[in-house]
């Protein structure tokens, strides 16, 4: 259920069913919805604000192969300790991955990996801020809030063929 004020759009995905939230300030929430219903049960009044128009543009761009960095406008809202992460996660770049250890050591606190995957599992804006680049220590693919088969489609997506799962 959205905010009061708040614009949500969907988009289709290969991947599924994404759902986009935000406002002028910027988009809050990017997460994969499993919905059954008919997409005109989906349809929003109005057009869309620029961050959100630019999401569902730039969302596009990516999955057709053509966009490799995102400029949205983001209005990310959560602890600090959250957005240091996140903020950190926006400079993984695409075809790049990271493992929890390593966020912990950037942000300053190494021997915070427990609460990495918790920023990460509380990521508001998946893709756009990219969780899915986050992979354990060995390697294999662990936690994602839209499921591990959709971390693998997003990072073969961006070039890499020898995960483990």
């Amino acid at each position: 259920m959205s905010e009061p004020g708040v614009y949500t759009a969907h988009y289709e995905s290969p991947i599924g069913t994404i759902e986009i939230s935000g406002t002028e300030a910027g988009v809050s929430g990017l997460n994969f919805v499993d919905i059954k219903e008919e997409k005109t049960g989906r349809r929003t009044k109005g057009s869309p604000p620029k961050p959100v128009a630019d999401a569902l543009a730039q969302l596009d761009g990516y999955f057709r192969g053509d966009r490799k960095a995102f400029t949205v406008k983001l209005d990310l809202r959560g602890t600090p300790f959250q957005t240091k992460v996140w903020a950190r996660l926006l400079r993984v770049g695409f075809g790049q991955t990271t493992t929890y250890k390593a966020l912990a050591i950037a942000v300053g606190n190494p021997a915070s990996t427990r609460a990495i995957g918790g920023a990460n599992h509380s990521n508001p804006v998946s893709i756009i801020v990219p969780c899915h680049r986050v992979v354990g220590s060995d390697g294999r693919l662990t936690g994602y809030g839209g499921g591990l088969w959709r971390k693998d489609w997003l990072l073969r997506h961006e070039g890499h063929d020898r995960l483990l799962i």
